[in-house]
């Protein structure tokens, strides 16, 4: 049995949740947040690693595709605005990771335990790969807008 992304990230979040609360009474919740924010791009890097992997060649087409396993579960509403050779474009217009968060009391950590991930994913699938965003809806904003961009 295969957990969607969301169920996954729900199961990390509680313990995460507990590791947090114990390092924020002995560090502090600065470098607490921190500490998680960089053990997280570590593993996003290497799950990003591992897709590009199942891939002949990465290409934003196969990154692309990839973008299903993180919708499962309707978890994410997006508006895809351009796919090419050299650009992924999209707005999530609804994200039930930070509605997740929220309901589990962790919306301060939201950006940490998700939107934190994207960037690294990214670089560990394909170094040639970048991310620009400005806005999250885990920050607050109406939608997130990905830009992904490849080297050709």
């Amino acid at each position: 049995m295969t957990l969607s992304i969301l169920e996954q990230r729900r199961i990390e979040a509680a313990f995460a949740k507990g590791i947090f609360e114990e390092m924020s009474t002995t560090l502090g919740e600065s470098q607490a947040t921190a500490i998680l924010s960089r053990a997280i791009i570590k593993l996003a890097h290497t799950t990003g690693a591992a897709m590009a992997a199942e891939a002949e060649e990465p290409s934003l087409a196969h990154f692309a595709e990839l973008q299903e396993r993180w919708k499962m579960e309707d978890a994410l509403t997006i508006e895809t605005l351009r796919v090419d050779d050299t650009h992924f474009d999209f707005n999530v217009t609804r994200c039930r990771y930070a509605e997740t968060y929220k309901e589990m009391g962790l919306a301060k950590l939201g950006a940490v335990l998700s939107c934190n991930r994207d960037g690294a994913f990214c670089e560990g699938y394909d170094p040639k790969m970048t991310l620009e965003r400005t806005q999250t809806i885990m920050g607050g904003a109406s939608h997130c807008d990905f830009r992904y961009t490849r080297e050709a």
